[in-house]
């Protein structure tokens, strides 16, 4: 069933439509993304509420609705979200890593929440997938208009858009993620990667939060 999931009484719609043909729901897998969203001083209130309302509203509205249709049978079930390795490394303020940040959080805490009424949640965090991400501005609703500002053509933004392009078209195959998916959902993976590039870069940054504590290691804190 097509559905824009940034819009919840679709998300509605669409499950209504799952349940009458299927009649129960035991997986549900929120994967829509859009690469929306720019560094800081280029923001506008339309790119972060579109970019925020397909990777992360959705995700929620997802699990809002479809949770219940899990819970109801009683069978036990799965919910796997995508994020992106952007969701535990954030190299640029834009609302792409902030919305990624939200999905990791949120399965996190679901996961917790779910695991003693039977439902495993994990989250997908991909490097770069062979997609149609990067042109994720063909879908862009009308309501939306604005959110998307021409792209430079030349200078230092024109050539990390051109190399982020590049990498994606030159990325993992899509199926072979799908397998790993599969694999998550039948062994309860909390986490899915899809390679080991970017982990040197997540050590860095766990390195950098413990750094931070061993900073006031000692200290009493006043009360």
């Amino acid at each position: 069933m097509k559905a824009d999931i940034s819009t919840k009484s679709e998300l509605v719609a669409a499950a209504e439509a799952t349940t009458a043909r299927y009649g129960k729901v035991h997986i549900l897998v929120n994967n829509a993304g859009v690469g929306g969203g720019g560094p800081y001083g280029t923001w506008t209130d339309a790119s972060w509420d579109w970019t925020l309302g397909v990777n992360l509203m959705a995700t929620i509205w997802g699990i809002e609705i479809f949770g219940p249709l899990i819970e109801q049978h009683g069978e036990g079930g799965h919910i796997v979200s995508t994020a992106s390795i952007a969701g535990l490394i954030s190299g640029a303020s834009n609302a792409y890593n902030v919305s990624k940040y939200g999905v990791v959080a949120l399965s996190e805490g679901l996961r917790l929440e779910l695991a003693p009424r039977g439902i495993g949640v994990s989250v997908l965090c991909p490097g770069f997938i062979r997609t149609q991400i990067a042109n994720s501005r063909r879908n862009l609703p009308k309501r939306f208009e604005g959110a998307v500002r021409a792209l430079p053509t030349s200078g230092p933004i024109a050539e990390q858009i051109n190399l982020i392009r590049e990498r994606v078209s030159q990325g993992i195959d899509p199926n072979y993620v799908g397998e790993l998916v599969r694999e998550g959902v039948e062994n309860d993976w909390p986490y899915i990667f899809t390679d080991l590039e970017f982990e040197p870069i997540v050590d860095a940054r766990f390195a950098a939060i413990k750094q931070g504590f061993d900073r006031i290691r000692g200290r009493s804190p006043k009360r």
